[in-house]
C-alpha cells in the first residue's frame, strides 16, 4: 500500500531513512550522522503536509520504502519540484514498489499550479534507480563526477529532469 506519510509515520520513517544512508552510503548525500532523520522532532516538523511538501511510504505492512518531492521555495524558481530520498529495502525490490512510490510523486507534483517539471539526482551507485526514472521519462541533463565521497571511495551523479507538461 503506498499513502502519504504523517507525523504518526515519523519514528518509522527515521528508521527507515537511517537503514538507507546505511544500506547504500554513495547513494545519499546525508550520512546518518547529519541527516534530518536524526530526530525525530525534524521528521515530524518535515512531516507536517503542506502542498509543496510531500513523502510517499510504502507499507507491507511496516514501512518498506520512502520518496519525497518539494516545490523550490524560491519564487523564480517555483516552477520546478525536487525528487528525494527514494529508497525500497533490499527484500522488496523488484516488486513495482519503487515505480510506485515514483508514480505516487509524480502524481502529486502535477497538483501544484505551476510546477513543470521534476529534477532529481541519482548516484551512479544506484543504477537501477536510474534505469527506473529513464523508463519513467527523466532525461539526462548533466553529470557530476566526484560529487560524493564515502570512506575514500567517491561516487558520479546524474542530474535528470522530467517535463511534467509533455507527459
Amino acid at each position: 500500500m503506498i499513502r502519504p506519510l504523517e507525523e504518526g509515520d515519523a519514528e518509522a520513517l527515521a528508521t527507515l531513512r537511517r537503514a538507507s544512508l546505511v544500506d547504500i552510503p554513495l547513494a545519499f548525500a546525508s550520512s546518518p550522522e547529519d541527516d534530518f532523520a536524526a530526530s525525530i522532532d525534524l521528521v515530524r516538523a518535515h512531516l507536517r503536509r503542506t502542498p509543496d511538501q510531500f513523502v510517499a511510504g510504502a507499507f507491507d505492512p511496516e514501512l518498506v520504502g520512502m520518496a519525497g518531492l518539494f516545490r523550490d521555495r524560491h519564487v523564480k524558481a517555483s516552477h520546478k519540484a525536487h525528487l528525494w530520498g527514494m529508497y525500497v529495502v533490499p527484500a522488496h525490490r523488484g516488486r513495482g514498489i519503487g515505480e510506485a512510490l515514483l508514480r505516487a510523486t509524480l502524481e502529486h507534483a502535477q497538483t501544484l499550479a505551476g510546477v513543470s517539471r521534476v529534477h532529481l539526482s541519482v548516484s551512479a551507485a544506484a543504477p537501477g534507480a536510474r534505469r527506473l526514472y529513464e523508463r519513467a521519462g527523466f532525461e539526462l541533463w548533466g553529470t557530476e563526477p566526484d560529487a560524493l565521497r564515502d570512506a575514500g571511495e567517491a561516487v558520479t551523479d546524474y542530474h535528470m529532469i522530467l517535463h511534467l507538461n509533455t507527459r
